[in-house]
């Protein structure tokens, strides 16, 4: 079992910015109700190629992040083929190993795995996500002195394990899913972007 994952991440959450759980700090509010989307720019999972598809998880958060017991929902890019989203799942579920196991052992209950139209934007710093009618979120990177996105390196914790993380703002997060209790609709709120390699 292998696989070769390499592409952008683009989050967002409940917590405001920046969101404490990367630093193992408990969420703002003690809960967090965060999105997360995972756009692979190439990718092979046993032989199978996944470029171009997004892989994402809306998720209610219970208390500390590292403390895992999430649930969640997973959204399968409706392009996917039943062998590509086999593939995805083998991964996102902690069944191929690797880094993205130890992302995918926080999540205790998985509700629900819906096939839903998802759309991923990145255009000069500003990132756009839609997955299905479920989730809307628009975000921008903080920046320094010198222009240059904020990032956060070696945290405690991560979706992107081994990449720096481009911290900033949403203007807009709309999250709705009955099954988990969530109803959002916040802009000023914490938001991630980064660049991601998975390898296993």
């Amino acid at each position: 079992m292998a696989y070769k994952l390499e592409g952008r991440l683009l989050e967002v959450c409940t917590c405001k910015a920046v969101c404490p759980c990367w630093v193992g700090e408990d969420p703002d509010g003690g809960t967090c109700k965060g999105t997360l989307a995972w756009h692979f720019e190439r990718g092979d999972i046993d032989g199978v190629d996944v470029a171009g598809l997004t892989f994402g998880m809306l998720a209610d958060i219970p208390g500390n992040v590292l403390k895992g017991n999430w649930r969640a929902i997973a959204f399968m890019d409706d392009r996917a083929t039943p062998k590509q989203e086999q593939a995805i799942l083998s991964v996102f579920t902690g069944k191929q190993g690797g880094p993205v196991a130890d992302l995918a052992s926080l999540v205790g209950e998985v509700v629900a795995v819906e096939r839903v139209p998802i759309a991923f934007e990145v255009q000069q710093g500003l990132g756009h996500l839609t997955m299905g009618k479920a989730v809307e979120a628009r975000m921008e990177p903080l920046k320094g002195p010198g222009g240059h996105g904020t990032k956060l390196i070696d945290a405690v914790f991560s979706t992107i394990p081994g990449s720096p993380a481009y911290v900033g703002k949403s203007s807009l997060y709309r999250a709705k899913a009955t099954v988990l209790g969530i109803d959002v609709e916040i802009s000023g709120h914490n938001s991630v972007q980064g660049h991601f390699r998975f390898h296993s």
